[in-house]
């Protein structure tokens, strides 16, 4: 039989080994591995444990700077929710394609936004965590009915439109739209969240997109609007790649969609635009 000491000693090594540095989990899942709230606020008291906000815990790390902890990064809270939490989500929209290259010449005003996209419900905790950047989260069925993310994405090949990249030291994997999927996610919050001259500038720069690719994220896409406004803007900018772009199986439904008020209509489309884009509506 172990000791005090012993059993002590085996806890610690075990959440040593079971939640990586810099990653975060929740007092549910601690309780389900045996760390009651009197053990939690031990291990808090010890500094065996940092407490982010209440009820969400993170393993001490060494800081970047001696006078305080390492900040708490979103990229480390979106990884936990998928690789310990099984509550997946994936970066997309706009966020997506900043941090692939492609939104760097946009000025962002104000707190930056992180769009994440997943089929469950985050945890009450996600929007009370103090970081630099604020969570909108968007229910991915909405505009891909068939391509939402599940609890298994760890060992699952991800739904059309989605990729890894390694981040961190420890090249944790973080689920992101690739830029096929993000730029039809953020069309989707156009003219609500995201104007039309944000989008149009973003379009000009997606010069190298995958036609087959994009096929069957149409196909599959919900939004009339959203294949509407994605294939006016891929005409207004030119691309290459719209030649080779198939668009049989892509509905585009029927009847106007105006967007805008007091824009233009598009006869081709049938969706109203602004009369000029360089005016940032």
């Amino acid at each position: 039989m172990l000791t005090v000491g012993e059993q002590v000693q085996t806890k610690l090594n075990w959440l040593q080994h079971n939640l990586p540095d810099g990653l975060v989990v929740d007092a549910a899942w601690l309780e389900a591995k045996g760390y009651s709230s009197g053990l939690r606020s031990k291990y808090v008291s010890n500094g065996w444990l940092d407490a982010i906000v209440r009820g969400v815990y993170r393993r001490p790390s060494a800081p970047l700077v001696p006078t305080g902890k390492e900040a708490l990064r979103w990229e480390a809270v979106v990884i936990s929710l998928h690789t310990l939490l099984e509550k997946p989500f994936a970066v997309g929209g706009r966020t997506a394609l900043e941090i692939q290259g492609f939104g760097h010449y946009l000025s962002v005003v104000g707190p930056r936004e992180v769009h994440l996209y997943g089929a469950v419900t985050p945890p009450g905790w996600l929007h009370k965590l103090k970081l630099q950047s604020q969570f909108v989260v968007h229910k991915s069925q909405r505009l891909f009915l068939a391509h939402a993310l599940d609890a298994q994405v760890r060992t699952k090949a991800l739904p059309e439109g989605l990729t890894r990249q390694p981040w961190g030291k420890g090249e944790w994997p973080l689920i992101v739209s690739t830029p096929e999927r993000a730029i039809l996610e953020l069309l989707h919050e156009v003219p609500s969240r995201e104007t039309f001259h944000q989008a149009s500038v973003l379009m000009e720069g997606l010069r190298n997109l995958s036609p087959r690719r994009l096929h069957r994220l149409l196909v599959d896409c919900r939004s009339v609007k959203v294949k509407r406004l994605f294939l006016w803007f891929a005409e207004r900018h030119q691309h290459s790649w719209l030649k080779s772009l198939d668009r049989n199986g892509i509905y585009l439904g029927k009847g106007k969609r105006m967007l805008v008020r007091g824009g233009k209509l598009d006869a081709k489309y049938n969706i109203t635009v602004p009369e000029n884009l360089d005016a940032g509506v």
